[in-house]
């Protein structure tokens, strides 16, 4: 029994650096299809769609214990928050739909985006907040309950819709910030020397303490999420907060330009997964 879990632990390492060299020569839409792949090697038992479940893809006990806990969303409180939100408007006569110019169902599945007059990646909320300084109103605070109400009441309405992240190839500056952010993801950082890949994708299924790691292919799509041990709901970039607190390094500014690049590269290896935010974990 001990040298077969030394012969699968060799054969992880192997195919995760398979994963590395692979994705440092690729492009985009290469580096995608290598991170799927991997997944699917890994996991051959989970169907492609149910990464969209985060952990609950891979582990039965969790999903079971998930399914009791969305008959009554914690959520919905801030899917009710984020609807008056969205239908008072940002101020000065106008909404947010006249912002967007779309369809309120298909604006999440569109986010991160590269926004070519700025020069740099727009998430959902730093497009939110643009609406609102361009009508004279005051930005929101990232970690603000109606800025996170606002982002999960626009996941609700495009749950099921798959995600369509765009990497223009003509675009000199969007491809660094995807190389920006796929580079963060492979950084070893803090006094524990961890990667978001390490964990996520090289230990991904396996415990730490009682709880899970979750495959990275599909983490966004539900994001933000109700966590239950903190009584409320957060956004992704400050669940790359705790990761980076946890192993012991300096968190970013939250929708500064190290976590939206990061974003931007994360949420194009899970293109075409179903968004079903917001979600629920412990």
């Amino acid at each position: 029994m001990n040298k077969r879990i030394h012969v699968r632990r060799w054969l992880l390492v192997f195919v995760g650096a398979w994963l590395v060299w692979a994705v440092a020569l690729a492009g985009p839409e290469q580096d995608r299809q290598a991170f799927v792949e991997y997944f699917q090697q890994r996991f051959p038992q989970v169907p492609m769609s149910e990464y969209a479940n985060g952990v609950y893809a891979i582990d039965e006990d969790a999903r079971a214990q998930w399914r009791e806990i969305e008959e009554f969303p914690p959520y919905e409180f801030a899917l009710e928050e984020g609807e008056n939100a969205w239908k008072k408007g940002p101020g000065g006569g106008t909404t947010y739909a006249a912002c967007f110019q779309a369809d309120p169902a298909d604006i999440r599945p569109h986010y991160p985006a590269f926004d070519a007059r700025a020069g740099q990646v727009e998430t959902l909320e730093t497009a939110l907040n643009r609406c609102r300084l361009e009508q004279g109103a005051e930005a929101l605070a990232y970690d603000s309950e109606e800025m996170i109400a606002l982002t999960a009441y626009l996941a609700y309405l495009s749950r099921g819709r798959p995600l369509q992240v765009a990497v223009p190839q003509d675009e000199p500056r969007a491809l660094a910030a995807y190389e920006s952010g796929k580079q963060f993801y492979y950084s070893k950082r803090g006094q524990l020397n961890f990667s978001c890949y390490d964990c996520h994708v090289i230990s991904a299924g396996q415990y730490v303490r009682a709880d899970r790691l979750g495959p990275s292919l599909g983490q966004p799509t539900h994001f933000p999420v109700y966590r239950s041990k903190l009584g409320q709901v957060i956004s992704l970039h400050q669940r790359f907060h705790g990761c980076v607190r946890d192993v012991r390094a300096k968190p970013f500014e939250l929708q500064g330009e190290e976590f939206r690049n990061l974003e931007y590269f994360l949420t194009y290896m899970s293109n075409g997964l179903e968004i079903n935010g917001p979600g629920a974990r412990k």
